[in-house]
């Protein structure tokens, strides 16, 4: 099979480069000049005929990962006992290879860090199926926490709070919306005790946090109670007006983007009360007030 590329050849820049996908040369069409003489297989490693040899057989196996234990590089020894011709091992040879499988995946699994890991790492798979956190995020979380772990920040405290104030850092520095309130809720722990190991994080680990931004609250309060694009628009226009002129330094984004919304509600005449819009938000209805005249006096809106 041949195919054409779109480049010109190098040497004589007139000839169309083309690919020998068989031979894997690149080669000019007009003067024969060989660019490459291998070109990596891109396919699949082997072909699979029926749907129980495995579906999709791809060249590498699955990717590293921060949110496993041993970062997904861990092996273990196959159980078949065969060996690489496929025929089966003597009686002495079995007895130490199971012996040599045994202290494997003892060896693996039993490290105090390895522990910790799994037990973190676990938390951390709850609380993004909770909160519908990205990959990203996660990924992000588990370096966090990787580096607390190293300065030996965990030793006396508990691992479930500190996972969660390792995502609710990854949040802030990704900028993802999720507030305290909302992982104390998910990760079943006291504010408290998540905001105080945050801090612990921050000035430890030298973290740079930026400061959250309103106007990615707004999205995400309006899905949750179906407020229309138009409204959404102009909440957003409402609050880079409030960060031009400044005045929303200082205060709850969760709650500006509230009362924002609501301003927008009460302008394009959208059925939704202060008390909708506070619970989408989980914030009080007495904080709407307040950001709520605050901006119509500061911005004459």
């Amino acid at each position: 099979m041949v195919s054409k590329g779109k480049d010109l050849c190098p040497r004589c820049a007139q000839g169309k480069l083309v690919t020998d996908n068989e031979s894997g040369e690149m080669f000019c069409s007009k003067c024969g000049f060989v660019i490459t003489e291998k070109l990596q297989e891109a396919g699949p490693e082997w072909r699979s005929f029926t749907q129980d040899e495995g579906g999709n057989k791809a060249r590498a196996g699955a990717p590293t990962s921060l949110t496993m234990h041993d970062m997904g590089l861990a092996t273990i020894i196959n159980p078949i006992n065969k060996d690489a011709s496929g025929r089966p091992l003597t009686a002495s040879m079995k007895s130490t290879i199971e012996r040599l499988r045994t202290w494997d995946s003892r060896s693996q699994v039993h490290e105090p860090v390895d522990r910790n890991f799994r037990q973190a790492f676990s938390e951390l798979n709850r609380l993004k199926d909770k909160l519908a956190i990205s990959d990203a995020v996660i990924e992000k979380a588990a370096y966090i926490y990787r580096k607390a772990l190293e300065k030996g920040l965990v030793r006396g405290r508990s691992i479930s709070a500190l996972m969660a104030s390792a995502l609710y850092a990854a949040c802030r520095d990704t900028e993802t919306p999720r507030n305290l309130k909302d992982v104390e809720q998910a990760a079943n722990i006291k504010r408290k005790d998540i905001a105080r190991c945050y801090r612990l994080l921050v000035k430890e680990l030298d973290l740079k946090m930026p400061v959250t931004d309103s106007i990615q609250c707004v999205a995400r309060i309006a899905s949750r109670i179906g407020i229309a694009e138009k409204t959404k628009r102009y909440a957003t226009k409402v609050l880079k007006m409030a960060q031009d002129n400044e005045v929303s330094a200082g205060k709850d984004p969760m709650g500006l983007a509230a009362a924002a919304l609501y301003l927008s509600c009460v302008k394009n005449g959208e059925d939704k009360t202060q008390r909708d819009i506070a619970e989408a938000a989980n914030v009080t209805e007495v904080t709407i007030r307040n950001r709520y005249k605050g901006l119509k006096e500061s911005l004459d809106l």
